[in-house]
């Protein structure tokens, strides 16, 4: 029974990304980035019941794993409490309500904490440099044109709150 629970745990071969999911985390390499570059191959496995894969770059040599700039790198937690700690935070959960719902330490949930709301950033900064490029393309009227309403003084006020978003962004900030 033992050998069948942890078997189910561990991920088969048909659930593994393909290597083409993965790119050279090494600024140095010339294939750095570059996705299905056909660069990597798996060098071996490692971890409990051997389920991550240490990938080698042919064109620079190093090896990496394929957890590398992920939430999952260096944890030694479960994907599915990541996930379920992640979620917790989404909703607004405090770290003591996340640590103690997932059954883990807060300094767990404060470290992915930090590690999500850097990669949030840069998503968020990412999202925010298209939304100012098209911004640039439209006419500041054709902008109050279609999203505001005239107030009694002639100004657009909604459409200067969209701007305002722009600018500062959409999303409230992780702290």
């Amino acid at each position: 029974m033992a050998g069948n629970n942890s078997s189910s745990r561990t991920k088969s071969v048909s659930e593994e990304f393909p290597l083409s999911f993965f790119a050279c985390p090494n600024p140095d390499c010339t294939d750095f980035n570059r996705f299905d570059a056909g660069n990597l191959s798996v060098a071996e496995r490692m971890g409990k019941n051997k389920a991550i894969r240490r990938l080698y770059c042919k064109t620079c040599g190093r090896r990496f794993s394929e957890r590398e700039g992920s939430l999952m790198a260096g944890t030694k937690l479960q994907q599915e409490a990541v996930v379920r700690i992640i979620k917790c935070l989404g909703y607004g959960c405090s770290i003591e309500a996340t640590a103690d719902i997932c059954e883990v330490d807060p300094r767990t949930v404060e470290r992915l904490l930090e590690k999500a709301g850097k990669r949030a950033e840069d998503f968020h900064r990412l999202q925010l440099e298209k939304l100012q490029q098209s911004i640039e393309a439209v006419q500041l009227d054709e902008l109050h044109g279609r999203v505001a309403k005239e107030s009694k003084k002639g100004q657009s006020t909604k459409g200067q709150s969209i701007v305002q978003k722009a600018v500062r962004g959409f999303i409230r900030r992780w702290k």
